[in-house]
């Protein structure tokens, strides 16, 4: 089993960001690795850490302004090769449409709930370490 994943987190808010940490928690599941978090608050610094590489999944806040998940989502399924499996934070479950338009891997709502947060996390993390090896 790989030593750790590497999850990037978008938000412009910092209170969300730490929901997503601490949700998840070191680990969101016994069978995946620990995590460790990439925070950004911008658009760039999500598209600078991606062209850099390493990253094994993404949570993006479908909330986050000026330029909100469901768009970065589409975005960088376009514009990165091989990547990363997304997980978009909704802010209701009627926006869950929008994540199958963004193209997102799975989607849970605003504020994170937990237990729901770190199934979907960890269900990600498998399939994308199944892939890598």
């Amino acid at each position: 089993m790989q030593s750790s994943a590497t999850v990037l987190v978008y938000s412009d808010d910092a209170n969300t960001r730490a929901q997503v940490r601490l949700a998840a928690g070191r680990r969101p599941a016994s069978d995946v690795p620990p995590v460790e978090f990439l925070e950004c608050a911008t658009l760039p610094a999500v598209l600078k850490e991606l062209d850099r590489g390493g990253i094994d999944a993404c949570v993006l806040d479908g909330e986050a302004v000026p330029a909100g998940g469901m768009g970065v989502c589409r975005q960088i399924k376009d514009e990165v090769f091989q990547c990363p499996p997304v997980l978009l934070l909704i802010g209701r479950p009627q926006d869950a449409w929008l994540a199958t338009w963004s193209r997102a891997d799975g989607a849970v709502t605003l504020p994170v709930e937990p237990v729901e947060f770190a199934d979907a996390l960890a269900a990600l993390l498998r399939k994308r370490l199944a892939v890598g090896a």
